[in-house]
């Protein structure tokens, strides 16, 4: 049996267009006893959300099925987080809903909190960005959603939460502490416990080199470059994360 971890955008659909094949393939993995569970890193959406657009494209999916680095970083909060820490969210309200799924206590005041939040944020101001500053220059701890510095969409890319991260890190001159999405081991931990596999058992597929195939990498999976976002085969080929597999797209994936 196999475990096979698919990222969304650019890798099964390109916004409201699924990629060819993509359904098909899919349901012959399952067909054939493989396990399958979807990891996105976009927060903007919620995970039942992702599961009505793949049904509706035509990939049954519930949203046990769905991971995506919103629950990843409420769960890692749920670990770390004393009762009286609060956390400062720069996000939309997907991210916001799960955090306070998860019992996550949330603050505006950058002079109370102990975590800040980074997410993509499409009404992301200076004074957020001052809030976000503000609280990390005062030692809370700033724990990015994803890296993704732009997001995939049919007609090109837009900014994703990388370019957050950019803004906050040029300000304060150092590094954020932690991002839990991909390339994340912590992505990487959630997805295979999910699927109850080993490591070596599961195949991360995805069109970014610097985090599906990087995750997939670092942690023993094999590791599938799809060529239908934002990677290219050129990219691939001077890039320091190789791909065990390269594909035109998903509906290849059956071969493996």
């Amino acid at each position: 049996m196999k475990g096979f971890i698919f990222d969304l955008d650019g890798t099964v659909y390109l916004g409201d267009r699924l990629i060819e094949g993509a359904a098909e393939a899919i349901q012959e993995l399952r067909n054939r006893g493989d396990k399958v569970v979807f990891l996105s890193n976009k927060p903007i959406a919620t995970r039942q959300s992702y599961a009505e657009k793949l049904t509706k494209m035509g990939i049954p999916t519930t949203v046990e099925d769905v991971l995506n680095s919103s629950l990843i970083a409420a769960r890692y909060l749920q670990q770390v987080m004393t009762p009286t820490d609060k956390v400062l969210v720069i996000g939309e309200q997907p991210i916001r809903d799960e955090l306070r799924a998860h019992g996550i206590q949330m603050s505006e005041d950058p002079n109370e909190v102990s975590y800040v939040v980074l997410s993509w944020d499409r009404q992301f101001t200076y004074d957020g960005l001052n809030d976000l500053y503000q609280a990390a220059i005062r030692g809370a701890k700033v724990i990015a959603s994803n890296p993704d510095r732009t997001c995939p969409l049919e007609d090109g890319q837009i900014p994703d939460t990388g370019a957050f991260i950019g803004a906050l890190e040029g300000a304060t001159g150092r590094p954020i502490d932690l991002v839990v999405g991909k390339p994340s081991p912590i992505a990487a931990e959630a997805a295979v416990r999910h699927l109850g596999l080993d490591y070596h058992a599961c195949y991360m597929v995805g069109d970014r080199l610097e985090t599906d195939i990087k995750m997939g990498n670092d942690t023993g999976m094999n590791s599938v470059l799809v060529l239908t976002g934002i990677s290219t085969r050129e990219m691939a080929e001077q890039s320091e994360y190789n791909p065990r597999y390269i594909l035109n797209s998903i509906k290849e994936i059956v071969n493996l």
